[in-house]
């Protein structure tokens, strides 16, 4: 008789912030069509299919805010269907598959200790208003981990999170369970490891999907630890991939992804399970040390987002110039939102932590500040809050990992990171009359792509002179 075999997988939705900042709406994608945009294609293919077919109830999955919230407004009825799958796991295990992630998908450990707090509580707050309850795991962006992210993760009643095999410091861990991670101050974090092999495969072997019932059998079985198999333990494996490849990235694998879960695994005797349900069933029994500041989809560490490396193609050092000229732009944003607020409030990073409430529709500015202290203010002190404030929003969000993830600068990603940069430029000039856009240029002239065609300044002054002739008095939608 062999132990009982289980699986995880894991699907990690999310797609990065597509809007003008002036409009709140997506720019039409040529390279989408049929559909006016990637977020519309997307969904088709892959969100809308996967819920269709109840895929959201078996699987482990994250579903990132920004995708959420365009998901929220445009389709509520897929975003429903999610939830509800959720919810029905939490009615029958006590626990649910969903897990929450990091607000803007920002790279952790490049991150300031400030930064991660906010991604980590904006993370939360945006999950629980969507999933109606607290998030016992979280989805770290590119599975980039340090003692910081993960010590703010515990600090915020975060359980688990998910990585990869080789961000253990120890050689080849067996994946087929979980390990708690010792944290300063006597705080612990318990980490799943993916099988790195199998979620390659599914990722980029188009041919091992087509089958479920080979897949299980061929691929799947083997992989499990014989030695275990036959002591009775108790084993699972996790597989984690980008979501999208169910679908979109390889088309009609959604059923592939039904099929798995409705016939294939328990026929074979593999039950399908999720994280928060195989840690109250399995607690980790065993400590194991991590490799920081490392990730999954960068064998040079985290130096695809900050310095460049041979990841991709060509010569990266933009990414280098783009990482300096936005902590230096940032920096100034802070100092100036934190000096204008000390006046008002006795913490203004609380207040900005909070902010995700008035994103949500949860809160007024002016209520958010009395609830911090404020004295009563006019109607201009408050408006001049909350473009600071938005001015921190847009500071967010132009530190989204995707500006950083490909081979060069000319693409819509970075480009877009650039456009929230100087929205953000532009919102702390109509709250105060502070300009900074001069030092902003002039570090973003060393962005250039790598064809030679564009700067990062001239995508910053661009949208610059937009928002200064515009007519906006507020921002437009935020999700």
């Amino acid at each position: 008789m062999t132990a009982p075999l289980s699986l995880i997988v894991h699907g990690h939705f999310y797609q990065p912030p597509r809007e003008d900042p002036l409009s709140g709406e997506i720019p039409p994608e040529s390279g989408a069509s049929p559909y006016p945009n990637w977020n519309e294609r997307i969904h088709a293919e892959c969100y809308q299919a996967n819920a269709s077919d109840g895929n959201f109830g078996h699987i482990s999955f994250n579903v990132g805010p920004t995708l959420a919230g365009w998901m929220q407004y445009h389709h509520p009825d897929t975003l429903q269907r999610i939830v509800a799958e959720d919810r029905a796991n939490v009615g029958k295990y006590r626990v649910g598959n969903a897990i929450a992630q990091a607000y803007n998908h920002t790279i952790l450990p490049l991150a300031s200790y400030r930064d991660k707090v906010t991604q980590v509580r904006w993370g939360i707050a945006d999950f629980e208003h969507r999933f109606g309850r607290k998030p016992t795991g979280m989805w770290l962006p590119e599975t980039a981990v340090d003692t910081e992210s993960l010590m703010v993760l515990a600090d915020h009643g975060i359980e688990f999170t998910i990585l990869a095999p080789w961000q253990a410091n120890v050689p080849m861990p067996d994946v087929t369970e979980p390990y708690l991670v010792s944290l300063p101050g006597g705080r612990r974090m318990t980490v799943f490891f993916y099988h790195s092999e199998l979620s390659a495969r599914l990722s980029f072997d188009p041919h091992i999907t087509l089958n479920a019932d080979a897949f299980v059998q061929s691929e799947l079985l083997p992989r499990y630890n014989n030695t275990k198999k036959y002591s009775q333990t108790p084993q699972m494996l996790l597989l984690a991939s980008d979501g999208e490849l169910y679908g979109h990235h390889k088309p009609d694998r959604h059923r592939f992804l039904a099929y798995l879960w409705e016939h294939s695994a328990p026929e074979n005797n593999v039950e399908m399970t999720f994280p928060a349900r195989w840690l109250r069933e399995h607690p980790p029994l065993h400590t194991i040390p991590l490799r920081y500041n490392t990730s999954w989809s960068c064998h040079h560490g985290i130096a695809r987002w900050s310095t460049g490396c041979s990841c991709t193609p060509g010569d990266s050092s933009w990414k280098e110039a783009l990482r300096k000229a936005f902590n230096e732009l940032a920096a100034e944003i802070d100092t100036i939102y934190y000096n204008y607020l000390i006046r008002l409030i006795h913490d203004p990073w609380e207040l900005r932590h909070r902010y995700i409430e008035v994103i949500l529709g949860k809160q007024h500015t002016a209520a958010l500040l009395e609830a911090l202290g404020a004295p009563p203010l006019p109607f201009q002190e408050i408006r001049r809050v909350e473009w600071l404030l938005m001015a921190q929003y847009e500071r967010q969000r132009m530190f989204t990992s995707c500006g950083w993830f490909f081979e060069d600068y000319d693409r819509i990603e970075p480009k877009n990171n650039t456009a929230y940069a100087a929205q953000a430029v532009w919102m702390v000039y109509q709250a105060i009359g502070v300009d900074l856009s001069e030092a902003a240029l002039q570090n973003l002239r060393h962005v250039v792509s790598q064809s030679g065609n564009i700067r990062a300044d001239q995508v910053f002054l661009q949208h610059l002179v937009r928002a200064q002739t515009s007519v906006l008095d507020a921002p437009r939608r935020q999700w």
